[in-house]
């Protein structure tokens, strides 16, 4: 047996309903779906969180929470990763991009403490938090907020 002798089981394999082909077909005129109503009809149905007329869920739940919508959205880099640039570099957002520590800068980068520094770096972002401004100034860099 090669591979172009390869077939299906006999009858294992329906062949596809042409439906709307005359009425010989047993398919044809009204294509199956009946004379009318909701299904005969294109786009018939139901959504799919329909739920019979009872109120649906999405409105019986109570509706929860805020959302801030000039909330500032940082980008954040831990303090670890800084190790792979050389010691007394200035590390910029731009520097960071460069680099693929961060994919865009958003709101501005924020550096978090995560991580240890080995070495002294001149660090320029957006935001540090207290843990990774203490990192950086005890290896001997500077922290600058821009």
């Amino acid at each position: 047996m090669r591979i172009h002798e390869l077939q299906p089981a006999k009858n294992s394999r329906t062949a596809r309903k042409r439906v709307g082909r005359g009425i010989g077909s047993g398919l044809g005129k009204t294509s199956g779906r009946g004379q009318k109503g909701q299904h005969s009809r294109s786009g018939g149905g139901k959504a799919p969180y329909f739920e019979g007329g009872q109120t649906p869920l999405v409105r019986r739940l109570p509706k929860r929470g805020f959302t801030n919508i000039f909330q500032k959205q940082y980008a954040e880099v831990n303090v670890g990763e800084l190790n792979r640039f050389a010691p007394g570099t200035v590390v910029t957002p731009q520097l960071l991009v460069e680099a693929g520590l961060v994919k865009n800068v958003k709101d501005g980068i924020k550096i978090l403490g995560s991580g240890e520094i080995k070495h002294a770096l001149t660090v320029q972002a957006h935001g540090f938090t207290k843990s990774a401004a203490a990192k950086i100034q005890e290896a001997g860099g500077q922290v600058e907020v821009i």
